[in-house]
């Protein structure tokens, strides 16, 4: 008994002058120039005109979009299985909560006995036992507290799940905004390369072109054909998309070809840590740190002893080896002091690993915070340049327009200087231009949705 209490003194001194740690509260770390530019941005209130802190309804402005967006943050099953992931760290946070209060048990017993001729004695006891561990160094508070990181772990991961759906949905319905312009611009010009087939073989009947000409046009009117059957697949494998992205069974989806986004000008300026901080993803880095923060303290914590006060109560007629009628009220109130003396090494072990697992968290979140960084700087140069590749392609779309015009007339009015050959070639050209326009749009597109889902977007 005396060494146990001097072990506890010996304790309790030590956790006086080396363990004060084990009380304190997470901090976001600002041992590097990135963490610390972190820690000053997260500190200020939050920009509300922040193309990240925008409602999704103010960026996704049409309202067919907006309506599939609703019903898929309502049935989305994966955001459904997030939401109950945050109701069960919750849960996990009020048993940790819990844990400060005394536990309360009843045990009711009776029993029988019969010696020789005597008759039978009864005795039965209804105890009641509460026990009450006091967190004197701070291993319920740290568990309260890593429980605490979870629930925001969790919640953050739940805001990620639904950032994720709204930018998916976006991608799927301006995806197929775009599948079905390139479709109709399909369909249109295989009507156009039919006829030219035909006038191929009138041509070739006139003597004014070879068999080989007219076999490079129907080879090209072939082609055509081969791509609007993979355009009709892509446009069914979308409808899928969207009707799982749903939770609703495979449909059609109505969506006007050639759709466009547009960005509020906010989305166009530079990389800055305030466009991170409000990242899911971020959070979510930062919150596993706080658990690895609070299991570390819980490692330190278990070098210390634990009390725990019972006391046991209830009714009995049974005192020591006598059975009395009736019976009596009994008290009993107890006290012990654990402290750990031969799982020292358990214990040494047990830390290092915590230590080791708290900065595998810190380093994970530097690099999240980094790659975040870097894919709102690839959004925005992507969204930058598709506008500029966008004004270029215009340009050339209306100088092969021109083009395709201009030999056309050459080849209708020459004396056989051009073949039709040249003809068939500005008009693959023109294609070519304008499949491209179709799909730097969608470039674009894909972009502001990119660059709105890195910046957290979505709450």
């Amino acid at each position: 008994m005396n060494i146990a209490i001097k072990a506890a003194i010996g304790a309790a001194l030590a956790v006086s002058l080396s363990g004060c740690h084990i009380y304190q509260k997470y901090e976001t770390p600002t041992s590097t120039p990135l963490t610390k530019e972190y820690a000053e941005v997260k500190a200020q209130e939050p920009d509300s005109t922040a193309f990240g802190n925008l409602r999704w309804q103010d960026v996704f402005t049409d309202p067919v979009l907006a309506d599939l967006i609703s019903r898929a943050l309502v049935n989305n099953t994966d955001l459904r299985n997030a939401q109950l992931n945050v109701e069960a760290a919750q849960a996990q946070l009020l048993g940790a909560k819990l844990a400060y209060l005394p536990s309360l048990a009843i045990a009711p017993n009776g029993a029988g006995a019969k010696y020789a001729s005597n008759p039978f004695g009864w005795s039965y006891q209804l105890p009641a036992q509460a026990s009450w561990e006091i967190d004197i160094f701070g291993k319920l508070l740290n568990s309260k507290r890593g429980a605490q990181a979870a629930v925001l772990r969790s919640e953050a991961y739940a805001q990620a799940v639904r950032s994720q759906i709204i930018a998916a949905v976006a991608t799927t319905y301006y995806t197929l905004a775009a599948v079905n312009e390139q479709l109709q611009l399909s369909r249109n010009t295989s009507e156009l390369w039919l006829e030219t087939v035909q006038k191929m073989r009138d041509l070739k009947l006139a003597g004014r072109t070879t068999e080989a000409g007219v076999m490079q046009s129907e080879a090209n009117y072939y082609n055509i054909l081969g791509q609007i059957t993979d355009l009709e697949a892509s446009v069914v494998q979308l409808n899928n998309t969207m009707s799982l992205l749903l939770n609703t069974m495979p449909q059609q989806w109505t969506v006007e070809a050639g759709a466009a986004l547009s960005a509020p000008s906010a989305a166009r300026s530079g990389v800055a840590m305030s466009m991170l901080a409000n990242r899911p993803d971020v959070a979510a880095a930062e919150q596993s740190l706080a658990s690895a923060y609070y299991a570390t303290n819980s490692a330190r914590a278990a070098f210390y002893p634990g009390l725990t006060i019972t006391a046991n109560g209830g009714f009995t007629n049974l005192l020591g080896s006598m059975i009395v009628n009736p019976g009596d009220w009994f008290v009993q109130l107890a006290g012990s002091l654990v402290a750990p003396i031969f799982s020292r090494g358990r214990n040494i072990a047990t830390l290092k690993a915590a230590k080791a697992q708290q900065q595998q968290a810190m380093n994970t979140f530097e690099y999240t915070l980094l790659s975040a960084a870097s894919e709102v700087s690839n959004a925005l140069t992507v969204y930058e340049k598709s506008r500029e590749k966008a004004a270029l392609l215009d340009h050339q779309v209306e100088d092969l327009t021109k083009a395709v015009s201009m030999t056309q007339d050459l080849f209708t009015y020459s004396t056989g200087d051009i073949d039709y050959l040249q003809v068939i070639t500005a008009q693959q050209g023109l294609l070519g231009a304008q499949i491209s326009r179709i799909s730097c749009t969608q470039a674009g597109n894909l972009a502001v949705i990119n660059l709105y889902q890195s910046m957290g977007g979505g709450r």
